[in-house]
């Protein structure tokens, strides 16, 4: 640990700010693993031993592996059904030939469906948690050396903590696919003992095809989140054989790319989510309760938008097919050289405004910006239920129960789409004192505070209550 706490110093970097690529650097030059330089860092930040790192490594995942346990036995889910139990149950069907790599995929889907039973701590988001609870399950089961898979472990939370810093919009390309991709590409290289220089070019390769591939088909369509999070364990085991046992030119520094990453990550949200909204929104998962807070008018208009939306689609599938070349002739000409949000932060949201206010509470009214107001079904429980009752965004039976509770209270619910990007305004009507609290969405279950009743006060909340408030 010494060399490597040297070789820091003398590259003036600080224990706490390091890269992925200082990580790599450091490894290289002292010879280590790069677990071996996120361990150290993490010693030096916490001022613990290693062996007291390894288990607080080991302990974050008490969650999310006991929501693993209910995707793969009792849990079922609105989009992915009872695919984790399928999956892992006695004589199930393998997804891939590696057992390892099989292990890991069913555990990772069956961390989603867990998500949707019990609720997943998210790092950057709950997707790339899936990815992160499923890969720590197979380790559990296949290796003995606990302290091992802790190392693995700790590699994938340091880039899904960068990730999450990264994550400030909507998109899977800073979530499931991108950061359970680059963090499956580096835990396969830790894994099976490869060069830090490996690892770096792995997380590369395995980060590329996620860039701005948004989160909407899949958080709101059944069956899509599969491919989602599942293609990223994939991609990650394709990037780590590429980097370990071919001489694959990869020259993008990984640092870059991830930034890459992030500067593309709202540019997505701005402006492929919305072209996805329009296509993905006639298969929405809907919620009855939800919809009839949903005026008539407003029913009518979406789903004369969605008749038109899927006539277009047809449409436009039977142009290209007119367009196609024939199968006999299918090629052109030889080409040489040959991409937790919408219910975390919105509930957090709410729950600083339910204790700003004081006395019974009568309304509630929700303003939503139009991407978590397409995803309402999911969305509005969780905040009715953080603004009427100060519930936390981990209350699995509340959530399934809020529409009826509220309901026969008599409490009114108003929800309205607004069109700033990213806002979520939630305002709780009391009989004393309203709260009121102005925020931007961002993954994780985070928040950016714009403005409250009592500002000074929300602040407090949040703290008190452990909500993240960013920038």
């Amino acid at each position: 640990m010494e060399k490597i706490y040297q070789i820091i110093a003398n590259h003036g970097w600080t224990s706490g700010e390091l890269t992925i690529g200082d990580c790599v650097e450091i490894a290289e030059e002292a010879q280590v693993q790069v677990s071996d330089v996120v361990i150290a860092e993490a010693m030096a930040m916490s001022n613990m031993t290693q062996s007291e790192v390894y288990s607080a490594v080991l302990a974050s995942f008490s969650h999310n592996l006991y929501a693993v346990e209910v995707g793969t036995t009792t849990g079922s889910s609105f989009l992915m059904g009872t695919t984790g139990r399928e999956l892992t149950q006695k004589a199930a069907p393998q997804l891939v030939a590696d057992e390892f790599l099989n292990k890991v995929l069913a555990y990772t889907l069956g961390a989603q469906v867990g998500n949707h039973s019990v609720g997943l701590q998210p790092c950057a988001g709950t997707g790339d948690s899936c990815t992160y609870a499923g890969f720590v399950r197979a380790m559990l089961e296949d290796l003995d050396n606990k302290e091992r898979v802790a190392q693995v472990a700790a590699v994938m939370l340091k880039i899904g903590t960068i990730f999450r810093v990264g994550k400030t919009s909507t998109g899977c390309n800073m979530e499931g696919f991108g950061a359970g991709a680059a963090a499956s590409a580096a835990a396969f290289v830790e894994l099976a003992g490869g060069k830090p220089a490996d690892m770096a070019k792995a997380i590369v390769m395995a980060l590329s095809p996620t860039i701005a591939n948004p989160c909407t088909p899949r958080v709101m369509v059944a069956g899509l989140c599969a491919t989602h999070i599942g293609g990223g364990v994939m991609i990650g085991k394709l990037a780590a054989q590429l980097a370990m046992h071919t001489s694959i030119p990869v020259t993008v520094p990984v640092d870059v790319m991830i930034a890459m990453a992030a500067a593309v990550h709202p540019v997505s949200a701005k402006h492929v989510v919305p072209v996805v909204i329009q296509y993905m929104e006639p298969f929405f998962k809907t919620n009855t309760a939800v919809e009839t807070y949903i005026g008539q008018d407003v029913h009518n208009v979406e789903k004369a938008r969605i008749d038109e939306t899927v006539t277009q689609a047809i449409a436009e599938a039977r142009e290209m097919a007119r367009k196609a070349n024939a199968i006999v002739k299918p090629f052109g000409e030889a080409v040489v050289g040959g991409s937790s949000q919408a219910v975390g932060s919105p509930t957090n949201a709410a729950r600083i405004a339910h204790f700003l206010s004081k006395g019974k509470i009568s309304k509630v009214k929700i303003e939503l910006y139009p991407e978590l107001f397409a995803r309402r079904g999911i969305n509005v429980p969780g905040i009715l239920m953080a603004a009427v009752y100060g519930a936390g965004t981990d209350n699995s039976q509340l959530y399934r129960e809020v529409m009826d509770k509220v309901a026969n209270e008599g409490i009114e619910v108003e929800l309205v789409q607004i069109d700033e990007p990213q806002m979520q305004q939630i305002t709780v009507i009391a009989a004393e004192t309203a709260g009121m609290v102005t925020t931007l969405n961002r993954g994780g279950g985070r928040l950016v505070l714009k403005s409250a009743s009592d500002e000074q006060e929300a602040y407090r909340i949040a703290k008190k209550l452990g909500i993240e408030i960013v920038e």
